[in-house]
């Protein structure tokens, strides 16, 4: 017999009646007579609660959102099954490259081997979809293919440079254009402050953060450059620190203060963590942008006994690694920002003098030989990228204060000066946002 959907059917049997009517439902039968049961069809897995926890156990015919986060996720399978039966786990956060799942069969076998074998898998965006077969060949997977392409955030088309100091501390802003066009003044919001810095955050918006008058205060940039009132501090006071995105979507800052290697992840929503314990030589006056795509670096600086060019990458996960061996001259008062889509630039800064030297990175964070310098030379400037692929350096001291510009193009080509616009001012800082 059909299905019959939208409709009621009769079923007569020894004097009485049963009407089956909702779609989906299932008749069973007893016998001739009308013993019968009815049963709703589930149409397919149930999907459950979003799992965050280091440890579950399945269930046949459920579905499993596994967030690792936080943690890798030991997952324990029912201790028996039946042919048909049906579970699926996936990562929820694109995060199993980082923390997987491990699958513990517990005394069936998986894909025919028994469960001494460990079962694992890791990577970023993989769903995985399990059916019992029998028990020879036990619980197969009948997919466990990784989502390829991850949702891409709008690109970096404009900027804006801010706050610092013009002899007395101001927050004022200039937006930056899509085709590297600074506009003139926009009244500062929020506290006033110099030695600060910016990253791009949540793939369109921005965050100023820190800064002298020593402080953990932080202004978000929304998506059309307009900066918002103070945001309570998070984590230690500082100032001359730096700051860049990672993985995408997120921000962090680092170094700075009195000699510090300290850092604060900033969320996709724009939300400062507390400290996480600095990785790396102390220092201050350091330079940083992103590089391949989703990862970071930071470099060179002064950790108050000399300047330095040692490097120290970060994660696509935020983790900053080790001292990597200074390539090109060693300065402080440097920036840096990204062009090309997934590489990056430092340039200027000052040693014995100012400069306006650079050094290109590689989409893998390998920093080249100094390039020469091309512009003012000039230090304690700020830089960001702008449409899409190209970046700015902007402002600084020279030894006056000064609002030059200089773009950076998509193969890392820095252009001659651009006459300023807007107050001249050194200790800014600046990000791009769409």
């Amino acid at each position: 017999m059909s299905g019959i959907v939208g409709s009621k059917l009769n079923i007569r049997g020894s004097g009485s009646v049963a009407t089956l009517g909702t779609d989906g439902q299932v008749l069973t039968s007893s016998g001739a007579g009308v013993t019968a049961a009815f049963e709703d069809v589930a149409g397919g897995l149930t999907w459950q609660a979003i799992e965050t926890g280091s440890t579950m156990t399945a269930v046949a015919g459920e579905g499993y959102w596994v967030n690792t986060t936080s943690n890798a996720c030991t997952i324990t399978l029912p201790s028996s099954a039946s042919n048909g039966d049906e579970i699926t786990f996936a990562d929820y956060d694109r995060t199993w490259g980082t923390n997987g799942i491990v699958i513990d069969s517990n005394g069936l076998n998986y894909q025919g081997d028994d469960d001494s074998f460990d079962v694992e898998y890791g990577t970023d965006g993989q769903a995985v979809n399990i059916v019992y077969s029998d028990a020879t060949n036990g619980w197969i997977p009948i997919s466990d293919d990784a989502v390829a392409d991850v949702p891409s955030p709008p690109p970096n088309d404009e900027g804006i440079f801010g706050f610092g100091t013009t002899g007395s501390v101001t927050a004022v802003t200039n937006l930056v254009s899509n085709s590297g066009v600074v506009a003139t003044d926009t009244a500062g919001v929020g506290t006033v402050r110099k030695g600060i810095a910016a990253t791009q955050y949540g793939g369109d918006k921005g965050i100023f953060g820190y800064g002298d008058p020593v402080t953990a205060v932080t202004n978000l940039v929304s998506n059309t450059g307009v900066v918002a009132t103070d945001v309570t501090g998070v984590g230690t006071a500082r100032d001359n620190l730096v700051a860049c995105s990672y993985g995408g979507d997120k921000g962090i800052f680092g170094y700075g203060g009195t000699y510090s290697s300290l850092t604060n992840l900033v969320s996709n929503a724009g939300v400062v963590a507390t400290d996480t314990t600095g990785v790396g030589t102390a220092r201050k006056y350091v330079g940083a942008c992103e590089y391949g795509g989703d990862k970071a670096i930071f470099g060179y600086g002064s950790t108050g006994v000399a300047d330095v060019s040692m490097t120290n990458l970060v994660s696509n996960a935020g983790v900053v690694g080790t001292d990597v061996t200074g390539v090109g001259t060693a300065r402080n008062a440097v920036k840096a920002c990204s062009y090309g889509d997934d590489k990056g630039i430092f340039a200027y800064g000052y040693v014995g003098g100012y400069q306006s030297m650079s050094n290109l990175v590689s989409n893998a964070g390998v920093v080249a030989t100094d390039v020469t310098g091309v512009g003012t030379d000039r230090g304690y400037l700020a830089a960001c990228e702008y449409g899409q692929d190209k970046g700015i350096f902007g402002f600084g001291e020279s030894p006056t204060r000064v609002s030059t510009t200089n773009l950076v193009s998509n193969t890392g080509v820095i252009a001659t000066d651009t006459t300023g616009v807007g107050t001249g001012r050194n200790g800014l800082a600046a990000c791009s946002f769409n």
